[in-house]
């Protein structure tokens, strides 16, 4: 059974044309693992990574702004074509402003998840925010969209999903799955 979706959000949601995301707590469970070496690894969505790969199909862009750096994280984003990425980004409202000036869109058409009070700043001025179930209290209140799913459990998928639903492109990026 599919969620009822409200009109607003769905209007926003169809308008965009570049998603941006966080990283730890919402790519990641937000849990950071180092080896015995104190090599960092992470653990990244499947679901998560193939809607990243369907949106970007479908001619919505991805990003990544993150506080962190992270030598697995440029695996991941070279794994998933992404290209325009921040890390080491303290102040995510400067990257933000860099990514309109690199881009040339507006703000309306940027969507952004987040879960923690450093994405604050950023939620606050994109055309669509989102953040996932395990999100902080304080980015729940200020968000349009909050996930069903935890940070690294799909809710990236979930938002994918929402926004090729609402543009009218989820058939046609889904369909070579349904061929016989």
């Amino acid at each position: 059974m599919e969620k009822k979706i409200d009109k607003v959000l769905l209007d926003k949601a169809k308008n965009i044309k570049l998603l941006l995301l966080d990283v730890d707590g919402v790519l990641t469970d937000g849990s950071i693992v180092y080896d015995d070496k104190g090599v960092e690894t992470k653990s990244f969505s499947v679901r998560d990574g193939h809607g990243i790969t369907m949106l970007q199909r479908s001619g919505v862009e991805c990003g990544i702004i993150t506080a962190r750096t992270s030598k697995v994280l440029l695996k991941r984003c070279d794994d998933l074509s992404i290209k325009l990425v921040y890390q080491g980004a303290k102040k995510k409202a400067e990257a933000f402003e860099d990514v309109l000036s690199k881009t040339g869109l507006n703000s309306s058409e940027i969507a952004y998840i987040g879960d923690d009070l450093v994405d604050l700043p950023v939620l606050r001025r994109v055309g669509l925010s989102a953040t996932v179930s395990d999100g902080v209290e304080e980015v729940k209140d200020e968000v349009d969209f909050i996930s069903s799913k935890q940070g690294g459990g799909g809710a990236v998928r979930e938002l994918v999903e929402l926004i090729l639903k609402s543009n009218g492109r989820w058939k046609e990026v889904t369909s070579r799955y349904y061929e016989g």
